[in-house]
């Protein structure tokens, strides 16, 4: 007979309504139609190798500029830059405004004006990167497709052309430091930055 043990933490069931359970923030970069650069606040990106993979809310103007012009920045910012990224939540690019989006969502063409950031020109793509971000990453589109019937999300990968990052948070051509960088958090809504190191894995090379 198998033996039922009482949980050493006891749990619960919980709907959450959403699940961003402590996801780095990106301000991705992509081009209008008019040639100039729209941000895009969002939460949902992680990279395997040289590929990005990005959730994308359909109807968002993001979305749609790298449908239309399939390149973009990976701007990574650090957590002392919450408060641009959060000037930016309630504006869009899109004229007009979304149905789903309205009475949340304003119009703003100039999102650097909005949110106080610097556009810095790109070598490999023509979205302008951010410049106070500590990481910038040039890409291309490479595969984009939503996510199911019931859903209004696309899955995005993008391919990794060209990587800057601010000097004072390198060691050398091929490494960051991770003592000297953190990315903003997002968790459950909420912005954090990284704690303390607590350890390293057996391939770390620092």
């Amino acid at each position: 007979m198998t033996q039922h043990l009482e949980p050493k933490f006891p749990t619960r069931i919980v709907h959450p309504r959403i699940l961003y359970f402590g996801t780095p923030v990106v301000l991705l970069s992509t081009l209008n139609l008019d040639g100039s650069t729209n941000i895009t606040p969002m939460s949902s990106a992680w990279a395997l190798g040289s590929r990005i993979v990005l959730g994308l809310g359909e109807g968002g103007h993001g979305l749609t500029n790298l449908r239309r012009h399939g390149e973009c920045v990976v701007n990574v910012p650090s957590p002392d830059l919450w408060e641009q990224v959060e000037a930016l939540a309630p504006f869009t690019g899109a004229q007009p405004v979304p149905e789903h989006k309205r009475g949340v969502f304003r119009f703003e063409p100039d999102k650097f004006r909005v949110c106080g950031l610097t556009p810095q020109p790109s070598h490999e793509v023509r979205p302008h990167r951010i410049s106070e971000c500590p990481l910038q990453i040039e890409a291309k589109l490479v595969t984009l497709h939503m996510a199911g019937a019931h859903t209004r999300f696309a899955i995005i990968q993008v391919e990794t052309v060209l990587v800057h990052a601010h000097e004072t948070i390198v060691v050398d051509d091929s490494h960051i430091d991770p003592a000297l960088w953190s990315p903003l958090i997002y968790n459950f809504r909420h912005y954090f930055g990284l704690g303390p190191q607590l350890g390293k894995t057996f391939r770390a090379e620092l």
